[in-house]
């Protein structure tokens, strides 16, 4: 009997060992978790600013510009694009320097073909233009590009699945949202 006693005592022992390391993995857990939603708090702050920001800024740009030339200085020197910098949604006034340099060309391509009088581009034609093969990579990259910018209001969908020029304003998220 002696020896089912000495058994049970190490099983407790081997639990009581266990469960103290959970304990100290769940502490340590428990901060990472903190730290991790502090910089999520930190995220989201950081984006509401910026889209108030841009939205401040554009503002100022119609309101005060003297001239169109003081207004697009004034944009690139406050909203200069950055290499895969994200698609802010487009208000009424924002220039289009605020986008990096590979939206900018393919909201130049669409708009000139809406300035020659043609209608509307599948993304193949709009890879076309911009001198890329006609590979299904380079179209998926610019197929993905111009979606990004017809969700954010830079340009449209059409039902068949071409773009085309032309901006309507976008809502912005509630300030109040994380996501």
């Amino acid at each position: 009997m002696a020896s089912v006693l000495g058994m049970l005592e190490e099983r407790k022992t081997a639990a009581r060992v266990r469960v103290e390391g959970l304990r100290e993995e769940v502490a340590r857990l428990a901060e990472v978790l903190e730290a991790a939603e502090i910089e999520l708090d930190r995220r989201v702050i950081a984006r509401e600013e910026l889209v108030e920001a841009l939205a401040a800024s554009a503002a100022e740009t119609t309101a005060g510009a003297g001239t169109e030339a003081e207004a697009e200085e004034e944009a690139v020197l406050w909203l200069a694009p950055v290499q895969g910098s994200t698609v802010p949604p487009w208000p009424e006034g924002l220039p289009v320097t605020v986008l990096a340099p590979d939206y900018q060309r393919i909201l130049g391509v669409l708009e000139q073909q809406r300035s020659t009088g043609h209608g509307p581009l599948r993304a193949k034609e709009v890879a076309v233009e911009l001198g890329l093969d006609a590979t299904p990579a380079k179209v998926e990259g610019v197929r993905s590009k111009a979606r990004r910018l017809a969700e954010r209001g830079w340009l449209f969908l059409e039902a068949s699945g071409a773009f085309s020029a032309g901006r309507r304003p976008v809502a912005v998220p509630d300030a109040g949202s994380s996501a």
